[in-house]
């Protein structure tokens, strides 16, 4: 049988229970959190979710967890390390959950029926985000999908979730997206090594962990395809079309990297 963890003190007066976790830890190299990161739950209740993550052999945990009609509960303490991210990367930083936050929001996922987030829930996400951003000084560039550090293995919390809704109450980056275009496939396979290798510059230019390499491959395109959930969710193709480049290029004009060294996009 397996012991609940020891109780704590919520982090946030928006949290309606504490129910502690047992996969936590100190952050390593003495990190503190500077990214937020938006999962979904993939499970069909929060309730369900909630017990998951909880227990020392699911192997995964998180900081908070937002049912759907917008009920908060904390299973971390937000100075410790959660197990959310898994194998990740994110502008260089490769743990992940040392520098991050991690926030479940209850959706059964693609898998089980993938609906909606419910106007209840997204205020509440919002809320306790905006919370979360305005004490740890975290930027709106690094409030991320699951699906934006780990690309190759994950598409939460999915297409359907309202970045731009989060955007309106001060929470993370956005920029209109471009209209798409009849008739624009965008790079593929074929085109000049050149191009592509400009445009995945720009990509890694934002945060993406992608190879620059001239070859439009399956990293690539699950990077495109993960950029498009986020800030183009109206076609996810993973083809970088002229829509999805001139939303990148306004997107680092309107939330410039930090530091960079790489260069503009010339395709």
């Amino acid at each position: 049988m397996m012991l609940r963890p020891a109780m704590f003190a919520a982090d946030s007066a928006l949290v309606a229970d504490v129910h502690p976790a047992a996969n936590a830890e100190k952050r390593r190299l003495g990190r503190t959190p500077d990214l937020l990161l938006l999962h979904y739950t993939g499970m069909r209740s929060a309730s369900a979710a909630i017990d998951w993550l909880a227990r020392a052999d699911s192997k995964v945990s998180c900081h908070y967890v937002i049912d759907v009609d917008g009920t908060i509960t904390q299973q971390v303490p937000e100075a410790l390390r959660a197990w959310h991210a898994g194998l990740s990367g994110w502008a260089g930083e490769a743990d992940i959950n040392s520098c991050s936050i991690g926030i479940e929001i209850q959706n059964p996922g693609h898998e089980l029926g993938y609906h909606d987030f419910p106007p209840a829930q997204m205020e509440a996400v919002a809320a306790l985000a905006r919370d979360i951003v305005l004490r740890h000084g975290i930027s709106a560039a690094r409030v991320l999908a699951h699906s934006d550090v780990a690309p190759q293995r994950k598409i939460d919390p999915g297409e359907k979730f309202d970045w731009h809704f989060l955007a309106c109450r001060g929470v993370g980056a956005w920029v209109a997206p471009s209209p798409s275009r009849a008739g624009d496939s965008g790079l593929d396979a074929g085109a000049p090594s050149a191009s592509i290798r400009a445009v995945q510059a720009q990509f890694a230019r934002y945060g993406y962990e992608i190879g620059i390499n001239g070859i439009y491959d399956r990293k690539t395109r699950s990077v495109v395809a993960a950029f498009q959930r986020h800030f183009r969710p109206c076609r996810i193709d993973g083809a970088a079309d002229l829509a999805t480049l001139a939303t990148l290029e306004r997107l680092l004009d309107a939330y410039p990297p930090a530091h960079s060294s790489i260069g503009r996009l010339t395709v």
